[in-house]
C-alpha cells in the first residue's frame, strides 16, 4: 500500500502458521483476489502454507479487535540467491498503513536479498516498492484466449505420439527433463520430487491432461503440456497451460506448437472449457511470439521487484 498514514494494527511474526491461522490467510487472499482481479498469492505460497516444516517466516497484521488485516510471507529456503517475498492486504483495511506496516517488517525479518511480487501490478504496490528502494526485475504476463475459436490442427513431428502422464512411473523422466527444459528459469528449473509429488496430490489434478510427447521407437520423453482446470465458488472455469516444456535437443521441430495446440484441444474438447490462460514471462520473445500466434492476448502483469 501507498498510504503513509501510521496502523494501529499489530505486526507479529512467526515460523509457523496454526491451522486456524492459514486458513484466515486464504481467506484474506481469496478475498483480495476477488477485489482485485489477481490472487495476491501464487500457487507455491499456497502450497507452502499447508506443508508446516516448509522454511519460512510468516507476519501477520491485526486490527485491535484481532481480525485479520494483512499478511506477509517470506520464503527462506534460498536466503543467499533471494528471498521470496509476497503480501497481501484485506481490501476493507486498505490506505491505513497496513501494507507499509508489513513492508518493514519484512525488511526487519530479511537477512539476504528480496524479491518481492506484485500480482496485478497495481500502482499502489509499485508505490511501495519505490519508496523502500526496491527495482523493477522481471515482469510476468498472464495471456488469455478463447476456447471458442478455432484451433490449429495438431501436427507432431514424425516419430513423436502423445500419452498421458502415468504418476510414480514417468516422475523421475519428467523432473529430469523439465529442470532441463527450464534451467535458466528462476523457479521452474528448480524442481525437486517433493514439488512434483505435492502437485500430483492436488485435487485439480488430472493425468490425462498431462501430455507427454515421446519418441515412438524408444519411449524417450521428448516434452510435455500439462494442464490444468481452475475451478473456484462463484467463478468461471478457466483452463491453464500450467507448464510445457521441449527437450532442448529437439527445439526448433514444432514441437512446442504441436504440445501447445494439443493440451488447448484437451482443455475444448475433453473438459468443455471456452477460455484458457498461461502465464509466460515478458523478455521469453520466442515463447511470446508463439503464443501470440496461437491467439493469446496480454491479459494482466505480474512484477518481480529485488532489493539488495
Amino acid at each position: 500500500m501507498s498510504s503513509t498514514e501510521p496502523t494501529a494494527d499489530r505486526v507479529a511474526r512467526a515460523d509457523r502458521l496454526a491451522p486456524v491461522e492459514v486458513a484466515e490467510v486464504l481467506a484474506l487472499a481469496r478475498t483480495a483476489g476477488d477485489a482485485d482481479g489477481a490472487d495476491p498469492l501464487d500457487e507455491h505460497v499456497l502450497l507452502r502454507l499447508r506443508e508446516p516444516e516448509a522454511p519460512a517466516v510468516h507476519l501477520t497484521a491485526r486490527a485491535t479487535d484481532g481480525t485479520l488485516t494483512g499478511y506477509a510471507h517470506l520464503d527462506t529456503t534460498n536466503p543467499a540467491t533471494g528471498i521470496g517475498v509476497e503480501l497481501a492486504v484485506h481490501p476493507t483495511f486498505r490506505r491505513r498503513g497496513t501494507g507499509r506496516a508489513l513492508a518493514r517488517g519484512v525488511l526487519a525479518a530479511a537477512a539476504g536479498p528480496l524479491r518481492a511480487w506484485a500480482h496485478g501490478d497495481h500502482p499502489s504496490a509499485a508505490a511501495l516498492a519505490v519508496d523502500l528502494g526496491f527495482t523493477r526485475a522481471r515482469v510476468l504476463w498472464q495471456l488469455r484466449r478463447p476456447l471458442t475459436t478455432a484451433l490449429p490442427e495438431v501436427r507432431l513431428p514424425d516419430g513423436v505420439e502423445l500419452r498421458a502422464f502415468q504418476p510414480g512411473t514417468d516422475d523421475d523422466a519428467w523432473l529430469t527433463l523439465n529442470n532441463q527444459a527450464f534451467a535458466a528459469h528462476p523457479e521452474q528449473g528448480r524442481w525437486t520430487e517433493a514439488d512434483l509429488r505435492v502437485r500430483l496430490a492436488e485435487p485439480w489434478f488430472d493425468p490425462a491432461g498431462f501430455l507427454l510427447a515421446v519418441q515412438s521407437a524408444t519411449g524417450r520423453l521428448l516434452g510435455f503440456h500439462w494442464t490444468k482446470v481452475h475451478e473456484r465458488p462463484g467463478s468461471a472455469r478457466i483452463g491453464e497451460v500450467y507448464v510445457i516444456g521441449v527437450d532442448p535437443a529437439v527445439h526448433g521441430g514444432g514441437l512446442g506448437k504441436a504440445l501447445t495446440t494439443a493440451g488447448l484441444a484437451y482443455l475444448r474438447d475433453r473438459r468443455g472449457l471456452d477460455r484458457v490462460m498461461l502465464y509466460v514471462d515478458e523478455s521469453n520473445a520466442g515463447a511470446v511470439r508463439l503464443y501470440e500466434r496461437l491467439g493469446f492476448a496480454r491479459w494482466s502483469a505480474h512484477v518481480n521487484y529485488h532489493l539488495g
